[in-house]
């Protein structure tokens, strides 16, 4: 028999890590992959399971601590020789981006919102320091100026899931009451659902975690962010030639470059000639962040669902460094194996549907980023060039941007001179 000490894995540069969720207690038997404890960062909550199967013998985390990375968790004891790590770090749960909206630990059904009067009786107000629920949570009823002693919760042992203060404002606006402050006054309340069994077969699946994660997010920078989207294209023929001679001189170092590769190297030189759009705002203090730092977001599609890892420090890299790391980071994002650390920073955001189709589409800001760039599907166009028509591979893209900060000329301008760096990436060395 061994003991084995099961730590908290590495969250990189997060400060403050807390405990919303001890699954286990000395005496259980588990199993690799089960779930030990849920750990919650600004960034989201993530099950940590067990790498080894045992036996607990202590539990040293309780729900509310604050821990750091490789503190104790629990302590288990195996058989020894059949102890095997399941893999060298827990599988990371994306982040919508820098500063993601976090998830629930586990999902709850939804339900059924009693009567004002009988929620207000069932749910009493209470000081909110007697209140089980996690620090994201605390912080997005705050953010909607609502009361956690008001509400009833739904979570294990008691806890106020996001979901039960969703709830309780969706109740409040169809009673009449009218949204809280941050919501403007607009109507929350998702449209009822009828019977579809009626009318044939249905099916019902349950959102993956990954969509459960980013949904909240995604709804919450499309509805308060007022985004505009700007489209554009580029001649990417004497780029497609360039790629295609990259490639078969880099085929002994089994080396592929995309188009991405090159676009996040005109990206890069855009943002320094346009700094707004690497920037975050700060509405608290009525201020805009600009970052002298590039950091770019990739949306990768995988099996379970949209992850955005990001190549670092895009600007002091060659062609080179970028394709070898994007590989390395596509592969690790469909395997489910990033870390924290490799989903953290963004600045900037690129969402390509190249490889799939389409002639363009409305990215999703990613908040607290202020714009993001949408690739679509290159094709060939006839273009004159004075005397005749020639074909010319041509690359559609589109900008959403954050009206509050970038106004439409200025995206005009900033996506006229992308397609300049894309179309001659010699402008990308100036």
């Amino acid at each position: 028999m061994a003991i084995e000490q099961i730590t908290v894995p590495d969250f990189g540069d997060v400060q403050e890590i807390t405990v919303v969720d001890v699954y286990v207690k000395p005496g259980d038997k588990v199993e690799v992959e089960d779930p030990l404890v849920a750990l919650e960062s600004e960034k989201a909550v993530m099950d940590i399971p067990s790498p080894f199967a045992g036996t607990i013998t202590e539990v040293k985390l309780q729900e509310g601590d604050t821990v750091g990375n490789d503190d104790i968790i629990v302590l288990l004891e195996t058989s020894g020789d059949e102890a095997e790590p399941a893999a060298e770090e827990p599988q990371a749960v994306p982040e919508p981006t820098a500063a993601e909206e976090p998830a629930p630990a586990e999902p709850v059904e939804e339900q059924p919102a009693p009567e004002k009067e009988e929620q207000e009786a069932a749910a009493p107000e209470k000081p909110e320091g007697d209140l089980h629920a996690s620090p994201s949570v605390r912080s997005y009823a705050r953010e909607l100026g609502v009361d956690l002693g008001l509400i009833s919760a739904t979570g294990p042992k008691g806890r106020i899931l996001k979901e039960d203060v969703q709830n309780f404002v969706k109740q409040r606006v169809s009673d009449g009451g009218g949204g809280p402050p941050a919501t403007g006054g607009l109507p929350l309340a998702d449209a009822p659902l009828e019977d579809f069994s009626k009318f044939g077969p249905v099916e019902e699946q349950q959102l993956g975690r990954i969509q459960k994660i980013s949904g909240p997010h995604l709804h919450r920078s499309w509805i308060s962010i007022p985004h505009v989207t700007h489209f554009d294209e580029a001649d990417i023929t004497e780029l497609e030639k360039f790629r295609k001679q990259m490639n078969q001189e880099a085929q002994q170092d089994d080396l592929k470059f995309s188009p991405l590769v090159f676009v996040i190297k005109a990206v890069v030189a855009t943002l320094k000639e346009y700094p707004l759009f690497n920037s975050s705002l700060d509405t608290a203090n009525g201020k805009i962040v600009l970052k002298h730092y590039y950091h770019v977001g990739i949306a990768v599609d995988t099996p379970n669902g949209l992850v955005v890892p990001v190549v670092k420090d895009t600007d002091r890299k060659g062609i080179k460094e970028i394709a070898a790391e994007l590989s390395n980071l596509s592969g690790a994002a469909r395997d489910g194996k990033l870390s924290i650390g490799d989903l953290q920073g963004a600045t900037f955001t690129i969402s390509s549907l190249g490889g799939i189709g389409g002639t363009g589409f409305t990215p999703i800001v990613n908040a607290p980023q202020v714009a993001i760039l949408g690739l679509s599907r290159s094709y060939m166009k006839p273009v004159w060039n004075g005397q005749e028509f020639e074909p010319r591979l041509t690359l559609p893209f589109s900008l959403s941007y954050d009206h509050r900060v970038i106004d439409g000329a200025e995206a005009a301008r900033f996506c006229r001179s992308l397609g300049s760096n894309i179309e001659d990436l010699r402008r990308a060395l100036l």
